[in-house]
Parts: structure tokens; sequence; C-alpha cells
């Protein structure tokens, strides 16, 4: 595995930084019980801790405590808090010039000289208009390289050509070798940068264990057709509204590196040369694991022409899921189809069989277990009525969790588990309607979510299409690299009676996913 670069000198929050609450986070026990971030946890204060938190949801900055700054680091880390950029020393703030822009090539020089034409326009603080950071344009071995060096030479941009083609990876590479500045901007060719695209990223960089920033992808132009009108909707570069650390299991759990700011000093060796796939989603989870943070901003947004012919949509599509083989065994248990309580899962399963009332009881018993385990943490006893904050903890994570995880288990049908889930539905009548339910809710609600310029009946059909198109590159992948793991789901539970659970869900799965991989005979 390519290394990234050694993290960050020092892991507390630097003294005079701000925090803002999330907007899911919540206090309990006069604030020395606090909940939140993705997936959600709970924690408790001391006094002091509390008298901290109050004061920061206040715009009170951190002070140079260690233990206040150790404190702030947790609540960033597990997405309860997020950073206050508004109120960043413009002292700490990196400038302009101390960004190289590296825009890696292969062919498109009319999407180059675009790309680079936004960038003309940048006008970022620090910069006047028509100024544009020092960019560096690595020719990957294109066909036509005077028609490259004539897009970047009408703006000053350097070229840098390598004599065979590496891929997306290797050359980023050559552009970040040849980078003499602390920051480093990875664009692709067909990103087209508005006005002020640095403005909201560079804030993050106050903070030293910050090693990448990435904005929000969006469509260059509005779309014409169902399906530029879908991805301009449900893009799979667009991570969405909220800003989020970036990590598996958040929020955000990855950023593509089609626009990315990477600390040089983080970046190690870079992006992995031999994978021409989710090559990207790799360097960003290593860096995560070097100790550097990354953030996801989406009030940094970048324009983005996206694929919109639909042979070329879902080839893409189905290419992005043939990384998901090779990215699970480089990071195992970061790319499963479904993380689930194993409460959750088994209530799921019994209501699927056609026994809701078994599923009820064990999201009952699911709910009181982790209401006995959360008054440890409020300091309630146990027992204490229905009322009280560790029951309501536990009626939201455990109870309110299993309803809202139709959505991820509808999900997760439709974009792994379809080949298995179709011979089942087809065999066993009273599956197929809790099955079609299930595939059918998550693009319904999204469609309630996003409000897209698509009516409900064509926005299904394009993200079934589109998850058609990642699942079969997800099986391809698993074939390809002899492994099963990216069709498993991951349970999470404590405790004996939730480990025998979890074993038995895995053999199932197991059987499940063995038999649909050897097929009929």
């Amino acid at each position: 595995m390519v290394p990234a670069g050694p993290g960050p000198a020092d892991e507390l929050v630097p003294a005079g930084f701000r925090l803002r609450p999330d907007p899911g986070t919540r206090a309990l026990a006069d604030g020395t019980v606090i909940t939140g971030g993705y997936p959600i946890r709970v924690l408790r204060l001391s006094a002091a801790g509390a008298r901290h938190v109050a004061g920061w949801w206040s715009g009170t900055p951190v002070s140079d405590d260690p233990k206040a700054r150790a404190l702030a680091r947790r609540l960033l880390d597990t997405g309860i808090a997020l950073p206050a950029l508004d109120g960043v020393d413009a002292a700490c703030l990196p400038r302009p010039d101390e960004v190289t822009v590296v825009i890696p090539v292969r062919d498109r020089h009319a999407e180059l000289a675009r790309c680079l034409a936004g960038l003309t326009g940048t006008g970022t603080a620090g910069t006047g208009p028509g100024e544009v950071p020092r960019v560096i344009v690595v020719d990957d071995c294109s066909r036509d390289r005077a028609a490259i060096q004539s897009a970047a030479a009408a703006v000053g941009a350097i070229v840098v050509r390598r004599p065979v083609n590496g891929g997306p990876a290797a050359a980023r590479n050559t552009g970040l070798a040849a980078a003499g500045t602390p920051l480093v901007a990875f664009l692709d060719s067909d990103c087209v940068p508005g006005p002020g695209w640095l403005d909201a990223l560079l804030p993050h960089f106050a903070d030293p264990a910050v090693g990448a920033a990435a904005p929000r992808i969006v469509p260059h132009e509005a779309g014409r057709t169902w399906l530029a009108r879908y991805e301009g909707a449900s893009s799979t570069l667009d991570m969405g509204w909220r800003p989020s650390i970036v990590r598996p299991g958040s929020r955000v759990p990855y950023v593509p590196g089609a626009a990315l700011v990477v600390r040089k000093e983080a970046a190690g060796a870079g992006f992995a040369e031999d994978m021409q796939l989710g090559e990207d989603v790799d360097f960003v989870w290593r860096l995560g694991a070097s100790g550097w943070r990354v953030r996801y901003e989406p009030a940094a947004a970048m324009g983005h022409q996206h694929r919109v012919r639909l042979r070329a949509w879902f080839s893409r599509r189905r290419d992005y899921g043939t990384s998901a083989a090779a990215l699970e065994l480089r990071h195992p248990g970061a790319v499963r189809p479904l993380y689930a309580s194993v409460w959750t899962a088994a209530a799921w399963l019994a209501a699927a069989l056609g026994h809701p009332q078994a599923g009820a009881a064990v999201t009952v018993t699911g709910t009181a277990l982790l209401a006995r385990r959360l008054a440890q943490v409020t300091g309630e006893d146990w027992p204490r009525p229905a009322g009280s904050a560790a029951w309501r903890l536990a009626a939201r994570q455990a109870g309110g969790g299993t309803l809202t995880a139709a959505r991820p288990l509808g999900s997760a049908i439709s974009r792994t588990w379809w080949p298995a889930a179709l011979p089942a539905a087809v065999a066993v009548r009273r599956l197929r309607l809790p099955l079609a339910a299930l595939v059918l809710a998550p693009p319904l609600l999204d469609w309630l979510d996003r409000r897209p310029p698509l009516d409900p009946a064509r926005y299904v059909a394009a993200r079934l299409l589109d998850d058609a198109g990642y699942s079969l590159g997800v099986w391809q992948g698993c074939a390809e690299r002899r492994t099963i793991r990216p069709l498993l789901p991951l349970l999470r539970g404590r405790g004996p009676a939730a480990r025998r659970l979890i074993m038995r869900l895995n053999h199932a799965a197991l059987i499940c996913a063995g038999a649909t991989c050897a097929g009929p005979g």
C-alpha cells in the first residue's frame, strides 16, 4: 500500500479556534450529556467539559487548556461539532499563492481549455480578477500534445509531459512532485471552477491536523435531458449539502478526487498508481488512517461537466462498482452494502419473512438493552421510567433507527444484493411485496428530499438503473478479486446475544452470496 505522509505533529485543536454544533447535536442532563454526529455518539462530559462546550456553542474560542483542546478535537472527529470558519484569524489563513493547481489530462483539450478559463476568473481572496494560482497541467501522453500546450499557454500554465500513459493516479503524482507550494489543488479537466472556489476551503487549513478539504461537485450547466436532470440532482460526485468530516462510516464516507485541496506534507507518496479506479477514495482513506483529518465543505462549489449520454454514463457507474472489491481488500470493512445494528437487521429479516410481531419484539428487546447501557452514561438508575434520558436516547437510536433503516436496506438490495434478492422473490411469493417496497422506498424518499426537475417515475427509473450499473460492477470486481466481502453487511452489537445473532446472520449472508456467485448447477 502506498504510504501517506506522517501524521500531524499536533493532534489538538489550536487555541483560538471556534466551533459550532452540528444541526443534529443535542444536550441532555444540564449539558453533561451530549449526543450527535454520524453515526450517533453519546458522550458524558465533566462539569468543566460541559462549561467549555456551552461556551463554544455561544461563540467563545477554544482556550489553550490541553484538555479543552482535546475535547474540541473529539467533538470535531465525531461530527458533533463543526469548525466555525468565519471566526478563523486571517493571519492563520493560507494565501492563494501558496496553492498549486494540478490538472491531469489526456486528450480532452476542449475540456481543459474550459477548466483553465474558469481559473482565470477565480478571484480568490488576495488575488485580483484574472489572476490565477500556479497551475501545472500534466499531459498524460495525449495524442495531440500541441492542443494541450496551446490551451495551457493561453493562461500561462506550465505543462509537464509524461512519456507513457499512467492513468489519473500517476498523472496526479507527477503534478504533486512538481508542485513547490504547501497546498496542492487537484482538479480534473472536466471541472469548471467558479469565482471564489478556494475561499471556503482554505480556512480549513488553519487547523494543522487537516490534510485535505473538498468542495461540493455541482453540474456546470442545467440539464436538458432526463438523464442530465437526474445527474444534476443525484450525481455520485455530489456529497450533499451538509459539511462533515470525511471517513468510512461517517455522513460523508469519501470525497472524489475530481476537486481536492491537499496539504503536501500529508500526501506522502501520493495516489496508488496500481489503481485505475477508486484511487482517490483510497488516497483520502489513507490520509485519515495516518491521522490527518479530511473535511467536506459544501459552501465551496465546483462546477463539473457530467456524463449525460446513457451508454457512457451507465458504463462509468459499472466502472465505479468494480473498485469496491479492491477498496475493501485495502481497507477492510470500509466498503460494505449495509452497516446496521444486529437488532435492526434481525427485526427487518423477521418482518420480511412474514413475522412482524417477532420483528417488533426484537426491536423492543434491543431498545431495552441499549437503554440499560445508556443509563450508565447519563448517570441514571436502572430501571427508570420510559421518559428518562436513557430511554429517550435508546428509543431514538434503536427504535427510530430500525424504522429509518428501511432506506439503507433498500439501497443495499438495489445496489448490491438484487442478483440474490430477485431469485428469492421469484421463488417465495410472500417476499415479493416487501422486497419491492424496500427497493422503491429509497429513490422515492430521495425524490421527496431533493425535489429534482424530474417527475417521480423517471427519477425512480434512473436511480434503479444507476444502482443496477453499480451493482454489476461490484459483482464483476468480486469475481475478479475472488472475494465476497463487498457483498456482506457489517453488523454491530454488544453482548453474547448480539454476537450470536451476528454469527447467524453472517452465516446466512455467506450462504446466499456463495450460492448466487456459484449460480445454478
